[in-house]
Formats: C-alpha cells, structure tokens, sequence
C-alpha cells in the first residue's frame, strides 16, 4: 500500500513537471512567434457561439513598431505603473489589495468586491493559457505563469502580446481593432487623449465600449495623460 502511494505521488509529480514544462516551452515559442489566440480568446468565442449563434470578431496583429508610444504609456499609467521595474508581481500591491478585500468582507460580506493588485504580465498570463475559474490553484499557476514570462520574453515582447491580445469590447481584440472600431484610425497613429480613453476601458471593456464618452471615462483618461509623459517603456 506504502509503495503504491509513494508510485501515485511520483507519477503526480512527474504530470505537474511535465505541465509546467509545456507552459515554459509555449511561452519560449512566443519569442519568435506570436500566439494565435488566447485561453480567454476561445471561451469568448464559444460563449459567442452558444449565447448569439454567431461569432462577431475582430483582431489583427501588429507589431511593437506599429503601436503608438501614447497607447504604451497610457496603459502602463493605467494599469501597472511599475511595469518597467518590477519582476512581474508587485507584492506590495497584492498586500493592499488583500486588506481592502478583508474591509469589504468585514463591512458587507454579502457584497464584498474582490480588489485585485495584477500586474500586465499576470494579466496576461491569466488570460494568455489559464481558465477564468478562480481557485488557489489556479491562482498560483498564474504565479508561476507570470514567472515564466518574465524569464523567457523581454519586457517589450510581454507588452507586445498583451496589446494585441487584451479585450476592447465584445469580439474586439487587440490595439489595431480597438483603434478601427473607436476612431477608425490605425493603433500607430493614436493620440494621446485617444490612448488614454482605451486605457480607461481595459478593466471592464464590455461595460465602456457601450458608453465610450462617458463623464467617467473623460475624467479617467485626462488623469492618465497627466501621467503619460513620467510612464518609463521598456
């Protein structure tokens, strides 16, 4: 019994190695060649596909030279200002947002609202090869994950992947189709305040793209062009 245990704990380890192995070599691949969809990418199509009965879509890539510094710098002022310096995970943000989350639970538990501290790059490893389920497990391969981007990509490629594959809208991915969609212009000719305003609608781009000039989202962007010019790109 002792050692067909001890053979299921090695086989249980050997299947987590091997997981972690095809996560390393994916990632690795993503270098040279851009992915062709994300997790997240192929729920939203299915869910499109059961809910609609069809699927509505646009994404294009486009390479880093084709992407307006004012986007690079509005996202990062938006959405992980550190993004330059850190390692991938800004623990200090993490800690915050977990004593926030305790207020919220403490105040109204029934209608606690998660408060969460990602970076861009756990962002996009969520995203990028993960389920939406959230889990400890999960949530610690997103851990790992993120790791593995910041060890194999630059800095520059993860932000090259994250904005051609980040959601706009229903069906919308990706900077060029975002800046076709609002503005009918191409993602390399962006301005600043344009930059800004697709910025403001990354965390929670379905409820913007049907109020794109709203009050909030002009305020949102007119603070983040503020910030634009100390944004630091890799």
């Amino acid at each position: 019994m002792k050692a067909h245990l001890w053979r299921v704990a090695a086989l249980l380890v050997l299947a987590f190695a091997a997981l972690q192995a095809s996560f390393a070599l994916r990632i690795g691949a993503m270098a040279f060649v851009a992915p062709e969809s994300t997790t997240f990418q192929r729920s939203e199509a299915w869910r499109l596909l059961v809910d609609k009965h069809r699927i509505a879509w646009s994404q294009q890539w486009v390479d880093d030279s084709r992407i307006a510094n004012h986007l690079k710098r509005a996202v990062i002022a938006s959405e992980d200002a550190g993004f330059a310096e850190h390692s991938g995970v800004e623990w200090d943000a993490i800690e915050k947002a977990w004593e926030r989350n305790q207020r919220n639970e403490a105040r109204t538990p029934a209608r606690a609202k998660i408060v969460g501290g990602s970076t861009i790059t756990q962002q996009l490893a969520k995203n990028l090869l993960l389920s939406g389920e959230r889990t400890v497990l999960r949530k610690a391969q997103e851990f790992a994950i993120t790791l593995m981007l910041e060890g194999l990509l630059s800095k520059r490629r993860i932000l090259e992947i994250y904005l051609n594959s980040v959601e706009w809208g229903e069906g919308l991915f990706g900077a060029q189709a975002a800046a076709r969609h609002y503005y009918r212009t191409d993602a390399a000719r962006l301005g600043p305040e344009q930059a800004a305003r697709l910025a403001v609608m990354l965390p929670a781009p379905k409820r913007f793209e049907k109020m794109p000039r709203s009050a909030y989202v002009s305020g949102r962007a007119a603070t983040i062009v503020a910030r634009m010019e100390a944004v630091e790109l890799p």
